[in-house]
């Protein structure tokens, strides 16, 4: 029996955006397992997609809700033409059917789709470029980036309580990091800040 499956992805963790959106949408198109994940569309080697395109056989069909979410690389989005044809599968992308299951892509379908795939590509590089114009136009304004650096005046009284034991040997960073409450990777900057001070 063929079956239905689904891949669903978004650039960014769950705190930031929701694929439950693109898992109801697969469902109603019929998909019985779906994959997920949370990675960039340009990356190459994202795992539940090398899952589900393994697990895929022959006239199997793999459903997604638009082209940019199976990927946002031209090269790639061929790459799975190709294992479509060899595999003879079906892909659904919305309402857009590629049907390999009895003959190879039609000219004109391929031309469609990578059309799609150019568009879906632009589409990233374009969201790039504005997110490097707009960082540099801040940066230019004077305005700092990232997390707020932080001085010694900025630690907790606990750190600055505790330090003199440390750095007289009395307490491990362990230790440390443990009466003052804090994590190991935070109190390592938190001793590297005093240290240079």
């Amino acid at each position: 029996m063929n079956r239905i499956f689904g891949y669903a992805r978004c650039s960014t963790d769950e705190t930031k955006q929701d694929v439950e959106r693109q898992k109801r949408d697969l469902r109603a198109m019929g998909a019985t397992e779906i994959y997920f994940e949370y990675e960039t569309g340009t990356k190459i080697n994202r795992a539940e997609l090398i899952k589900v395109l393994s697990n895929i056989t022959e006239g199997d069909t793999l459903v997604v809700t638009e082209v940019s979410r199976l990927t946002r690389s031209l090269k790639q989005l061929c790459e799975i033409l190709e294992l479509a044809e060899n595999k003879r599968l079906c892909i659904r992308i919305g309402t857009f059917t590629v049907d390999c299951r009895n003959d190879r892509i039609e000219p004109m379908t391929m031309a469609m789709l990578q059309m799609m795939g150019i568009f879906a590509q632009l589409e990233r590089e374009m969201t790039v470029d504005r997110i490097k114009s707009g960082l540099a136009n801040a940066r230019a304004k004077g305005q700092q980036l990232g997390r707020k650096r932080i001085t010694v005046d900025d630690l907790p009284p606990k750190v600055l309580e505790f330090w003199p034991m440390y750095k007289s040997g009395m307490l491990s960073k362990t230790d440390y990091a443990n009466v003052c409450g804090v994590s190991r990777p935070t109190i390592y900057s938190y001793i590297a800040l005093l240290t240079d001070s």
